[in-house]
């Protein structure tokens, strides 16, 4: 196993994907010490940033310690292994990733996770915005793997999601879900407005108060409980949302009674 501690506080971007398990394998100390890095404009290498030590358990696996809030794209595109991060993190974390497992013993910034094939994130704080969503314009977001986050996230997380599943053990912001197709969202807390928008498949639970439920959507019943995976499933019960009917959409929408009692005068009729 590697242990990289940065040697400073970073006040500007650096771009690091060279920090990997995939990039690290078989490379003796000095060959990792000198993959390249960029600090805005400058190019480094990785011991120009971080002390980088090894432990004897022979293996690729890496530890983060330190302030690395603005270093960005580490484990992008990792198969195997994996990184622990004893701090907030930059941006684009886990980006493409197919396989091992993040452990982020703090804050997560934007897009942590886009484009996940497979492999777990695991979050101890809060997940940011664009959370497994794919850059502005692309249409190629989540397809499988699991991301856990303790505390919330922020706006437009999961769009164009296809695969896989997200459990968020707070709140979440708005957009939630845009042009979902397959997978799973489950959010315990509370959710803010426009929620899963142009929502073709899949479905997202939502244990908290919604803001609202776009009118786009249509209730189908009430449901004691819903399954998330195979080890969790969600107490309700649940008002049950199809959609989105713009699209032609056959998603899914559990949305909490309980926490919810304003929906009941507009939906209860309904059923």
């Amino acid at each position: 196993m590697f242990v990289l501690t940065s040697l400073k506080k970073f006040d500007i971007p650096v771009q690091a994907a060279c920090i990997n398990p995939d990039v690290f394998e078989g490379k003796t100390l000095k060959q990792i010490a000198e993959l390249p890095i960029t600090e805005g404009s400058l190019q480094l290498t990785l011991c120009d940033l971080f002390k980088i030590e090894e432990t004897p358990d022979g293996t690729s696996n890496i530890t983060l310690n330190g302030d690395i809030s603005k270093v960005k794209r580490i484990g992008q595109g990792m198969t195997k292994g994996e990184i622990t991060i004893n701090g907030d993190v930059g941006m684009h974390t886990g980006e493409k990733m197919v396989g091992g497992k993040i452990t982020i013993n703090g804050n997560a910034g934007g897009w942590t996770g886009s484009q996940l094939r497979g492999g777990t994130i695991e979050i101890h704080g809060d997940g940011g915005d664009y959370l497994a969503s794919p850059y502005r314009g692309s249409e190629t977001g989540m397809r499988g793997g699991l991301i856990l986050v303790d505390g919330s996230i922020g706006t437009d997380s999961a769009c164009y999601m296809h695969g896989g599943v997200i459990k968020v053990k707070g709140n979440a912001g708005r957009f939630l879900g845009y042009h979902m197709s397959k997978g799973t969202i489950y959010i315990e807390k509370n959710c803010e407005y426009r929620l899963a928008p142009c929502m073709t498949g899949g479905k997202i639970v939502i244990s908290g108060v919604l803001d609202e439920v776009m009118p786009t959507f249509t209730v189908d019943g009430v449901k004691g409980k819903v399954k998330i995976d195979a080890e969790q499933t969600a107490q309700g019960p649940f008002y049950v949302f199809l959609g989105d009917l713009a699209e032609h959409g056959t998603g899914k929408l559990f949305v909490s009674k309980p926490s919810n009692p304003q929906l009941g005068p507009i939906y209860d009729k309904y059923l």
